[in-house]
């Protein structure tokens, strides 16, 4: 059985990126990245609908290591895979990726301080096992084996075809085809643009409208500093910018939802022209950011709408039927395609099953320490990324982190560290790991994570300010996180002790 110090499972944006951060701040480890499906790239390698895009800037969402150096801020889906993979091959990560290994367990003995864990293989052997000193899980938390779809009276008897956006197929052709899109999310408002230009018409269909938010594709600041300065140099700069902008942004809608509201609500009757029903199509019930606010580059989907080729209907199903959809209104929507751009599933932990000295563990009982470690649970860290920034800020701070501890545990010359409720804390409440974001994806899963606590280290505050504080610049040993050694090192220095004082005594 191979032995690592550490294993990434995941070989995503998150996993590539710990590993290169592993390779600089840990250069002497021996590590391994464990990959359920056959390539580089996670989410980037498996969403292949037409469009698809990063709603997030590439100068935020990119490496910290690796300045993006594309046109188009936000960029399109081949792109930011190509920018993931070559990450790895001019680091040789490539070369410790064990494609096809699905992770099913993982099992932490105390007495050897170390992660046993079990993979189901798609090539050879049907299982397979490695051990590792620490753990590090980069699986993001989407369900890649099926997306979200609610239950359609009638869907049967549709006589088109319906597809989920993460089960695109290559053969489906919508030319001068009438598709209707379920949705009102990111999803759906990248492919209305994509499709709208073979489609005879392409009609988004939505319960509720979305805040919908137009940015250059191309960012004419960063276009400039680029023009202007060392390519490092300006990479910094749009970096800091950008996540300036974001952070400032967000508190805006925190601080004054109501004027954030009109605001985007009067770009989008800008768009859409003054006669357009934004009150009905684009104006949601919750305040900015209580949800993702969609980025539409160079306003596409409004130039799709004005076209023609593109319309929005806002309106609830009341049932498929042979030639689409019948709407509780008592219109009616023909179809040839019908697109459920309905929502993610979410998984736990990778839905990995995990155990501690032969206990499993049940992921709502504990309590999250920084967002990332578990109480009770040793050598293990979980990149969960932000929900209100580029996800890539906070994964890169927990890659930090996770290599911080592993060599602090070799300074202290110990194995293990564990997150541990102190006294004041076994009475604190507890609440979701993610708080004040609405999205029905988030709504159906949030009760199957760990909770975080009303206090520090126990808090997730989704933060990327506070989050540098916390994870990069707040000591190690804290009070809550137990450095020890293991059973079996334990007992060897006890030996040893024992072994001196009876040397001792006989002279």
């Amino acid at each position: 059985m191979d032995h690592f110090d550490v294993v990434i499972i995941g070989a995503g944006l998150s996993g590539i990126g710990a590993a290169r951060r592993l390779q600089d701040a840990c250069p002497g480890k021996t590590f391994a990245i464990m990959e359920g499906r056959d390539a580089i790239g996670g989410t980037w390698d498996l969403f292949r609908y037409p469009g698809v895009r990063s709603d997030s800037d590439m100068y935020t969402m990119g490496y910290d290591s690796k300045p993006w150096l594309e046109q188009k801020a936000i960029a399109d889906g081949p792109s930011i895979l190509a920018y993931v993979e070559q990450a790895a091959i001019e680091r040789g990560i490539d070369r410790h990726i064990r494609f096809g290994h699905c992770v099913k367990s993982a099992a932490w003995s105390s007495k050897h301080a170390r992660w046993t864990i079990t993979s189901e293989c798609s090539h050879g052997s049907e299982t397979a096992q490695v051990t590792c000193n620490f753990l590090l899980m980069c699986s993001g938390y989407y369900n890649y084996e099926q997306g979200y779809t609610p239950e359609f009276k009638g869907r049967a008897a549709f006589r088109g075809r319906i597809v989920h956006p993460q089960q695109w197929p290559e053969d489906l052709d919508f030319t001068d085809k009438r598709v209707v899109i379920i949705g009102s999310g990111a999803t759906a408002v990248t492919l209305v643009p994509a499709m709208a230009g073979k489609a005879a018409r392409v009609t988004m269909l939505q319960r509720s409208p979305t805040y919908i938010v137009s940015l250059p594709a191309v960012d004419p600041i960063a276009k400039a500093a680029r023009a202007l300065l060392p390519e490092k140099l300006a990479f910094r700069i749009i970096r800091w910018k950008n996540i300036q902008f974001q952070r400032y942004i967000y508190r805006q809608t925190r601080l004054r939802p109501a004027k954030v509201k009109q605001k985007l609500l009067g770009l989008a009757r800008k768009h859409l022209g003054p006669e357009y029903d934004i009150d009905t199509h684009f104006t949601p019930e919750y305040n900015p950011w209580d949800q993702r606010l969609c980025v539409v580059p160079d306003g596409d989907l409004f130039k799709a709408i004005r076209s023609g080729k593109a319309d929005v209907v806002t309106d609830t199903i009341e049932c498929f039927d042979a030639d689409g959809l019948k709407l509780k209104s008592g219109k009616a929507l023909g179809a040839d395609i019908i697109v459920t751009a309905t929502g993610l599933n979410l998984v736990v932990l990778g839905s990995v099953e995990f155990s501690v000295d032969g206990a499993s563990v049940n992921f709502p009982d504990t309590c999250s320490y920084k967002g990332m470690m578990f109480s009770g649970v040793p050598n293990l860290v979980y990149t969960l990324g932000y929900t209100n920034a580029s996800w890539t800020l906070r994964s890169e701070l927990v890659a930090e982190y996770a290599c911080r501890l592993v060599n602090h545990m070799d300074a202290l010359g110990v194995h293990q560290c564990t997150p541990c409720l102190r006294p004041q804390d076994i009475g604190m409440s507890r609440r979701f790991m993610i708080e004040n974001f609405t999205p029905g994806y988030m709504q159906r899963a949030m009760h199957l994570f760990p909770r975080q606590g009303d206090r520090d280290p126990w808090q997730n505050p989704q933060n990327y300010a506070l989050d540098r504080q916390m994870i990069r610049h707040a000591p190690l040993e804290d009070g809550a996180l137990q450095f020890t050694s293991s059973l079996e090192q334990s007992a060897s220095s006890r030996s040893d002790k024992a072994r001196k004082t009876k040397t001792k005594s006989a002279t």
